[in-house]
């Protein structure tokens, strides 16, 4: 036994050298059949990554990380990679301009698809397939802090894209956003316990930044219970005044309107869903909000009218008459929004902000909301603003130019009359 023990003592046990992603490439990229397409081929790739090492999974990840470590150090908001489109070049937005990062170097289409599957689960990888789109959330570490971004996987002519967006961990300040005081109280669940909220505007326009401080400014001032269901979750707050839970689709909940069925049987005050995307969703954040909740989400719309009218045709024609009732009953604002190039090549916050008041809940009630624009325009005095006469503003302040004021507007003709009326 103890020549064995002698003898074990001397052998040197060697660790295999470690790969490099060329060679990880390499491998997968000559494995996969030149007839596989589309689905198959995805599929395929998935199930290569599944038979290598962690190490090399890793080294896989890595690369990946060092790609949002470069999207940090350029001070990009949005990364894109894969796909037909991105003709083998990372690409990154910086100050709204999104173009190639060529010192990032080439990639085929096959080594983003390895790269894109490469941070996905099991589950995620069978939703991306069956639904041939992924929401999803991905963190890093950079430098001293955590990095959260937004990701978007999807399909371009049979391989996969992904847009990837950075989270911002600060949460602009409420009093920033420039509300008049009686937005800011039917905004609070201190002064206004129940009613629908919407934040609308394209994608990029800064909804998620207004939400999260609309929420922080509840989190700092009332006792209450907020649930936030999103696809995914972008900001995470802490529970402070207020116990925050975050609830991300597709991970901690099937969808957005199982996410606000559930949480009316959790005690909440406050109710955040991520998005109205579909009729089933409208129907049920009026119900819940119609049963003495609050309630926050956004919509796709570029004004306060557009959001309205987009709310009731969305839903099945029988059902109309009845949405247009009792949405006018529980909407209390809209909030319509874009982020606007300034004279120093930064962005600035424009909105428009409609406060229903007894004359737009008739309006909405009666199908006449053609007549609410100017409902805006003459409330100033409550709160009230149109698109156009917050970029004027934003004009006489010598934020903007005129020229971004008329491209950004949504009355071409109105805004050029504020402008005329200004000089």
């Amino acid at each position: 036994m103890a020549d064995t023990l002698e003898i074990q003592s001397d052998i040197t046990l060697s660790t295999p050298k470690e790969r490099g992603v060329d060679e990880i490439f390499m491998e997968i990229e000559s494995s996969l059949a030149p007839r596989l397409f589309g689905v198959e081929r995805i599929e395929a790739t998935a199930s290569f990554l599944d038979e290598l090492e962690d190490s090399d999974r890793d080294q896989l990840r890595q690369l990946f990380d060092s790609l949002l470590d470069k999207m940090m150090e350029h001070n990009a908001s949005d990364i894109d990679l894969g796909g037909q489109g991105s003709l083998g070049q990372i690409w990154f937005r910086v100050h709204n301009n999104k173009s190639p990062v060529m010192e990032l170097g080439a990639y085929s289409l096959d080594q983003f698809n390895i790269l894109n599957l490469n941070i996905l689960t099991h589950r995620q990888i069978e939703y991306l397939i069956e639904n041939r789109n992924l929401d999803f959330s991905y963190s890093i570490d950079y430098k001293t802090e955590n990095v959260r971004f937004r990701g978007d996987m999807y399909f371009d002519l049979d391989y996969l894209a992904l847009n990837m967006r950075r989270i911002n961990n600060s949460i602009f300040s409420f009093k920033h956003l420039g509300f008049h005081n009686n937005i800011a109280r039917a905004l609070s669940l201190k002064y206004e316990k129940q009613g629908l909220i919407l934040v609308t505007g394209i994608t990029g326009s800064g909804k998620s930044t207004t939400l999260d401080s609309i929420i922080d400014a509840n989190n700092q001032s009332v006792e209450a219970h907020i649930v936030i269901i999103a696809s995914p979750i972008e900001c995470v707050h802490l529970s402070n005044r207020c116990i925050i839970r975050h609830r991300e689709v597709g991970r901690d909940v099937h969808g957005f309107k199982a996410g606000a069925v559930q949480a009316l049987r959790q005690d909440p005050d406050i109710i955040m869903i991520g998005e109205m995307r579909d009729a089933e969703t409208i129907m049920t954040a009026l119900e819940i909000t119609d049963s003495g909740h609050k309630v926050f989400s956004t919509l796709h719309t570029g004004s306060a009218v557009e959001s309205i009218d987009r709310i009731v045709a969305e839903c099945p024609t029988e059902e109309q008459e009845r949405i247009r009732n009792r949405l006018a009953d529980v909407l209390k604002i809209v909030i319509s929004q874009k982020l606007v190039p300034t004279v120093d090549g930064k962005r600035i916050l424009a909105k428009e902000v409609l406060l229903v008041n007894a004359s737009v809940k008739a309006a909405i009630k009666n199908n006449n909301t053609q007549e609410i624009y100017q409902m805006i325009s003459e409330g100033n005095a409550e709160g009230m603003n149109t698109m156009e006469q917050d970029l004027r503003g934003l004009v006489v302040a010598r934020k903007i130019s005129a020229e971004e004021a008329i491209n950004y507007a949504n009355n071409k003709n109105r805004i050029k009359e504020l402008l005329e009326y200004s000089n």
